[in-house]
């Protein structure tokens, strides 16, 4: 990796996306943090409950889209596609399902799902962006006595420096959606995710762009900024040298603006465990009777339960955020319980 001092975004595009990058030439993103996709088969199955609602409102389309960004190692969509086929009816014919990702196809990935590195544009369907959003690389921002900078980093040890004033449109951002004030304030400046999130709902021509990550909102932003790496399963310092994941809290009120400009339609915000409820997923234990009558079905429905509840925790993946963009569709009837 080059030490010479980048702003925060360049050096987290360099060390995430660029030729060695952690999400191009590393093992992908399962061997290193759990997500939602990752923790439970109950999280795919609340997505394709929301597919089969959202198919029915848009009149059972051919093709019907499920195009996932930033898909990791495809694991998702192999899931919903292991349910379409499980399922009665039309749909697992109509599907056409999509990777977007920056590493190369595995070799192992069923032969209809498509991997491409650019979002496709006329998507019917659902565009799917599970903690993608949060990997989107930032600046990041202090305020100093001549006004605020950015702040540059050393790529191969994480050494900051303060470097050039904010640019007018990263300032009115700033000022905008996360207005801070006093010393040691240090903000990561999310337009970069605006614009980001408002060009992959662009591509859709009908239906919901779905975007799943922490995050936080105007009236309650970190002051100290979020940015952090993972390695490993374990949290370690943000050091963009390609070795680890760096990321950061995901300014979803700022996002989910910028969709909606793009949309021209209302975005529904809501945390996952609202969603994953409203989906049906179910974190009830299951009646202790049932260990007198099926103990392996009591064994198997507690497992789902535990799955359930650790996807609903408000404190852990339940307290994540869910962002619905309609387009040409009603938001409404496909998240009521």
């Amino acid at each position: 990796m080059n030490s010479t001092a980048l702003r925060w975004r360049d050096a987290m595009d360099r060390a995430l996306y660029g030729p060695a990058g952690f999400f191009v030439a590393g093992a992908g993103p399962a061997g290193h943090f759990r997500t939602s996709a990752h923790a439970s088969p109950a999280f795919a199955a609340a997505v394709f409950r929301l597919v089969t609602r959202l198919d029915a409102a848009l009149g059972l389309p051919t093709p019907f889209d499920i195009v996932d960004v930033g898909a990791g190692r495809g694991e998702l969509l192999r899931a919903l596609a292991t349910l379409a086929d499980e399922a009665a009816g039309s749909l697992s014919s109509r599907l056409r399902l999509t990777a977007v990702e920056l590493a190369p196809r595995p070799p192992d990935l069923p032969p209809a799902i498509d991997w491409t590195t650019e979002t496709p544009t006329g998507i019917t369907g659902l565009l799917l962006a599970t903690e993608w959003l949060d990997n989107v690389p930032v600046d990041v921002a202090v305020p100093t006595e001549t006004g605020w900078r950015y702040v540059l980093v050393n790529p191969s040890t994480g050494e900051e420096t303060p470097g050039p004033p904010l640019t007018t449109e990263d300032h009115t951002w700033l000022t905008r959606w996360h207005p801070t004030s006093g010393p040691g304030g240090r903000v990561e400046v999310g337009r970069g995710r605006d614009l980001a999130w408002a060009g992959v709902v662009g591509c859709l021509r009908r239906g919901v762009a779905l975007g799943v990550d922490y995050g936080h909102l105007r009236q309650a932003r970190p002051v100290g900024g979020t940015l952090t790496g993972y390695r490993g399963g374990r949290q370690v310092p943000p050091v963009p040298d390609g070795s680890c994941d760096v990321t950061a809290h995901v300014a979803m009120d700022s996002v989910a603006a910028a969709g909606e400009r793009a949309a021209g339609c209302a975005y529904t915000l809501v945390s996952q465990r609202e969603a994953l409820l409203a989906l049906g997923a179910d974190g009830g234990r299951p009646p202790l009777s049932l260990a007198g009558t099926d103990p392996a079905g009591y064994v198997r429905a507690l497992a789902a339960a535990s799955a359930v509840a650790e996807l609903t925790d408000p404190a852990g993946l339940g307290g994540h955020w869910w962002l619905l963009q309609p387009v040409g569709v009603a938001v409404d009837a496909l998240m009521a319980r």
